[in-house]
């Protein structure tokens, strides 16, 4: 019965806690897409947080889809595609810490806000922007890829929705927990405070994601 259910499986079900430990670890680890939802929520609420969670959930898919089709690997081994996408991330995540430094006084009566679907379009491009999740589809993913199952198109689809569901729920944590902490600051005067430490935030951020890719 094991045998047959090892050998009907599209993926090899030893390599598949092993992937599921993987991919949570590499959610925990501080990051663009962590750094980037916990400022917004903590700022803009929950609803914004889930909206960006949504982008960036659908800019893994994106990848995920690229790597089955082996596109993920000739962006993450072209070194003028890589950096291209490097370096447009790193100008996009400033873009939003300026954005976010003007934008302090929002909570103003009569400040215009921002569209509703504007944390997702953000989301969606900054995760789209960050070559190392082409590098995480194109490094991770086909060590745990069995020759003796599925074919490779259907593991990588497997393996991609289980990270794309710890992904999400790891993202929807973060939100909830830093929306809570922005709900203490409600204050006008501490909204725009944090609103400012956001700003600097992202910049961090930025910084990162420019240092950590640099020799990838």
């Amino acid at each position: 019965m094991n045998a047959d259910w090892h050998a009907w499986a599209p993926i090899d079900p030893s390599a598949f806690f092993p992937f599921l430990i993987a991919v949570a670890l590499i959610e925990l680890t501080p990051g663009p897409n962590m750094g980037y939802l916990a400022a917004l929520s903590a700022a803009q609420g929950r609803v914004a947080g889930f909206r960006a969670v949504l982008g960036v959930t659908l800019g893994l898919a994106a990848y995920m889809l690229l790597a089955v089709f082996g596109v993920a690997e000739l962006i993450a081994t072209a070194p003028l595609v890589y950096g291209a996408l490097r370096w447009s991330g790193v100008l996009f995540l400033l873009y939003l810490a300026l954005e976010a430094w003007r934008g302090a006084g929002e909570t103003s009566p009569g400040h215009a806000r921002p569209a509703d679907d504007a944390p997702f379009w953000r989301g969606l491009i900054a995760n789209l922007l960050n070559p190392k999740a082409a590098v995480f589809y194109v490094t991770l993913l086909p060590g745990f890829i069995a020759e003796d199952h599925a074919p490779f198109w259907v593991q990588a689809l497997v393996l991609g929705c289980v990270h794309l569901i710890v992904s999400f729920l790891v993202h929807t944590t973060i939100v909830l927990g830093a929306a809570r902490l922005g709900a203490v600051a409600a204050a006008p005067a501490r909204a725009i405070l944090l609103r400012r430490a956001m700003a600097v935030a992202i910049v961090l951020i930025a910084l990162w994601l420019a240092w950590e890719t640099r020799a990838a």
